[in-house]
């Protein structure tokens, strides 16, 4: 995990595993709220009635003999994403970016024909990507056009915004950007890259990949730091939205930036990982005990974000 000497990581505030789930998790995400934020369709009935804008749902997969279905389903979508409802990681999801006479092409450029999908639909319902390999769903969503400042720093696939949210103040921030290692998708695990986030005026300050700081995108050779994050404001006061209709204290919010649509919530994660901090290069602790400290935090958006832009 470490890009810093480990004797130093508890001089720097930075946050770990354990201390997370006993002293976070643990105690301000209450058990009952985790079916909203676990299954994606749940949750996004949940933003929709919020008012929180999402990604269109063309329709959902539950059994086996609606896989039949599918051609009529995308017969008019030339992309689109297919994802596990009750996925974690990144895992299952299929970034279809156009087609072909015989296949749709992934972000990737893998191809797949009518069959190829529908076994990994398949593979979906039977709990291949789902959290405790549960019998599962599948969402056919939009797939996100992305904005254009985040074409010289991505590969392929979509960006976005993960945002560290307590007690419904954003308080960290990092841009995850596609890699051609991670195929074209935005998760740290899987390759891409997180760059750190200004949270007072939105503009990035370098990256962390593989586990150690760079300053150049790993494929098109781009500095990382310097760009500004269109919407910001709008951004900040979406995540703190997702706290107050989620019912969490500690989550983490995943935002695209569509380039007609501007912010949509991807997904909100009832254990969000740690690695914001290193794509910071600095610990969470200090914020999260500061609006610990607090016997009165802000009610109103604007506040909240205000507060939220103080932090660093």
């Amino acid at each position: 995990m470490s890009i810093f000497p480990w004797r130093q990581l508890s001089a720097l505030g930075v946050l770990g595993i354990n201390k997370r789930n006993a002293d976070y998790i643990s105690k301000y995400n209450p058990r009952h709220r985790y079916p909203l934020v676990d299954d994606k369709i749940t949750s996004k009935a949940v933003a929709v009635r919020h008012g929180i804008p999402v990604p269109d749902l063309y329709g959902v997969i539950e059994i086996e003999h609606q896989i039949a279905d599918l051609p009529a389903l995308l017969h008019d979508k030339p992309s689109f994403v297919i994802k596990p409802a009750r996925g974690c990681g990144g895992e299952g999801i299929l970034i279809i970016d156009s087609r072909n006479t015989h296949e749709y092409i992934c972000v990737n450029g893998y191809g797949y024909t009518v069959a190829g999908l529908s076994h990994h639909v398949s593979n979906i319902l039977g709990g291949m990507y789902s959290l405790g390999g549960r019998p599962d769903m599948a969402l056919i969503e939009y797939r996100v056009d992305f904005d254009s400042c985040f074409d010289g720093v991505s590969h392929r696939g979509v960006p976005d915004i993960r945002t560290l949210v307590f007690r419904g103040i954003p308080v960290m921030a990092m841009l995850r950007l596609p890699t051609r290692l991670s195929r074209g998708k935005a998760n740290l695990h899987q390759g891409a890259v997180g760059v750190g986030i200004h949270m007072n005026h939105g503009t990035t300050r370098g990256g962390y990949w593989q586990g150690k700081p760079i300053l150049h995108h790993p494929d098109t050779g781009n500095e990382l730091s310097g760009i500004t994050i269109p919407y910001w404001d709008d951004i900040l006061c979406l995540n703190a939205r997702c706290h107050d209709c989620t019912g969490m204290g500690f989550i983490g919010v995943d935002i695209v930036l569509d380039k007609n649509r501007g912010p949509l919530l991807l997904e909100v994660n009832a254990r969000p990982g740690l690695s914001i901090q290193m794509a910071n290069r600095t610990g969470l602790l200090p914020r999260i005990q500061f609006i610990e400290s607090l016997a009165n935090l802000p009610n109103s958006l604007q506040d909240r974000m205000m507060l939220a832009k103080s932090l660093a």
